[in-house]
């Protein structure tokens, strides 16, 4: 059974950077496409970014698009989201999630697919100054 932990979350100036992880374990990462959701205070959770499990396609929502960088390492069994130029209005908690693709295919799965059924616990990033 796949789980996921989320870690790198923190308290940054606006501007700032982070790097978010998420560490795979009880099974391999490269099955799966993964994608990054947050949850602000009041507002629902929406999706950030997603790549496919072949990590050849990526996508952002247009809020982060330019200053957020989606990568995965299937060696480490980690995928990560950089985060550039941050803003008080990415203060959220990071969720990272996977979505069983057996097939490797390179079609993104949409940020509302049911079919992301495992979810970490979440990373805090509060950006403020």
């Amino acid at each position: 059974q796949l789980q996921l932990v989320e870690s790198g979350g923190g308290l940054v100036q606006p501007g700032g950077s982070l790097r978010l992880s998420c560490a795979a374990s009880g099974d391999r990462l490269r099955h799966y496409h993964i994608g990054w959701f947050r949850a602000a205070p009041g507002k629902e959770r929406e999706g950030v970014s997603v790549i496919t499990s072949t990590g050849v396609i990526t996508n952002y929502a247009d809020s982060v698009k330019g200053r957020f960088t989606i990568s995965r390492d299937d060696g480490k069994n980690t995928a990560y989201l950089h985060m550039n130029s941050l803003k008080p209005e990415d203060t959220a908690i990071y969720y990272c999630a996977a979505l069983l693709d057996p097939y490797r295919s390179d079609y993104p799965p949409l940020f509302h697919d049911p079919a992301w059924n495992w979810w970490g616990q979440g990373t805090q990033v509060n950006v403020s100054s």
